[in-house]
């Protein structure tokens, strides 16, 4: 399930952003490119994981004993720096817009930096892995009993390694996220967007203004402020709700791969369950902490149905060609320019309705929406 589930899932995240330009935005970049590292662990490294947790022994030789590690090293290195890109893009987006423009030119340039360093930076774990057979005598005979496991010339350096690879790959990026996602909550949930909101609230409280003084039909459009001030409000919505998505987000991965950083940390920095007397016990504790770092794959997609409107209309258009009994076969494609304008008439036609009350009223619905 789990297997089925984050391939199929970060598939279709990917196919929706590529289909769809109005989709192709900066942050839907990097979540593309989270997807793409979840692919590469759920094909690759949850299958050959899969085989050693059932049979216990490394089944598949020397070479993918360097090969598949390291493959999963670099997962979870691309997939910590594409969250880190996205909290910064997300931090100056809301504390300084003016300062850097983020633009989708730079997001590919930002993820094509990340592909080419985090293949380099993790080499080391590539060139330590060796496979070795637990009973010598029964090596060349068969690969039951054969473990994968790092070798090491120094007992210091795992040491070194290892206490860097958790403050570099955990610890650091996931405070440093913490930190922007929690001034970005404050600011989009305890006061306003920096920009022209209270200067526009100041200036609406004006009873000139109002519309039916002016003589309007229900079907003109709303003046200037009225559109400028709406604008604003749906802009803070759609901050609020991409920065929940992303929190939560972070907040699975954080979780997830929690218990295999400091497992892996006990084990490789502090010696721990060399001598250990529940060597089952031990052995089902790593298993579960691998399976969560599968699960994180398997729930970003999950995240993203729930979290955010537009891939869920994608997912289920997908689904819809795919599987009977959903409805009509949907397009995986943004909707016509025709079907668009209708919509924004409509939604022109009750904004005028509604800003044809008082501009008490008005302000006071403004504030419910967003508390």
């Amino acid at each position: 399930a789990v297997f089925l589930v984050a391939l199929v899932g970060n598939t279709l995240v990917c196919l929706a952003v590529w289909r769809n330009h109005h989709m192709r935005t900066v942050t839907n970049y990097f979540i593309v490119n989270l997807s793409l590292a979840d692919v590469l662990v759920t094909a690759i490294c949850l299958p050959a994981s899969l085989l050693v947790d059932i049979t216990e022994s490394w089944l598949f030789g020397h070479a993918l004993c360097k090969v598949i590690p390291y493959l999963q090293a670099v997962s979870v290195s691309v997939a910590v720096l594409t969250l880190s890109f996205i909290a910064l893009d997300r931090w100056y987006a809301i504390y300084h817009p003016l300062l850097f423009k983020s633009t989708a030119r730079r997001a590919r340039g930002s993820i094509l930096g990340i592909w080419a360093v985090s293949p380099a930076v993790m080499v080391p774990q590539a060139a330590v892995m060796e496979c070795s057979s637990v009973l010598p005598e029964l090596a060349n005979r068969t690969r039951l009993f054969s473990v994968c496991d790092e070798r090491w010339a120094d007992d210091l350096y795992p040491k070194i390694y290892h206490s860097c690879f958790f403050i570099v790959t955990y610890l650091a990026p996931l405070g440093l996220m913490a930190m922007a996602y929690f001034q970005i909550f404050r600011k989009l949930w305890g006061r306003q967007i920096p920009g022209t909101t209270s200067a526009l609230v100041r200036n609406w409280k004006r009873p000139s203004d109002q519309l039916e003084d002016q003589g309007q039909g229900p079907g003109a459009e709303p003046p200037p402020r009225a559109r400028a001030f709406l604008a604003e409000v749906k802009q803070m919505r759609a901050r609020r709700k991409t920065a929940k998505m992303l929190m939560v987000v972070l907040l699975v991965f954080a979780l997830c791969y929690l218990p295999i950083s400091v497992l892996n940390v006990l084990k490789r920095v502090f010696g721990m369950f060399r001598q250990t007397s529940d060597r089952e016990a031990v052995y089902a504790c790593f298993t579960f902490s691998h399976w969560l770092v599968y699960a994180n794959s398997a729930a970003n997609p999950i995240i993203y149905n729930f979290l955010s409107g537009k891939f869920r209309e994608q997912f289920k258009a997908a689904f819809s060609c795919c599987l009977p009994g959903l409805g009509p076969c949907g397009s995986l494609k943004a909707p016509s320019p025709r079907s668009s304008a209708s919509h924004k008439s409509l939604s022109l036609q009750s904004r005028c309705s509604v800003s044809k009350i008082s501009e008490h009223v008005v302000l006071t619905s403004v504030t419910t929406v967003l508390p």
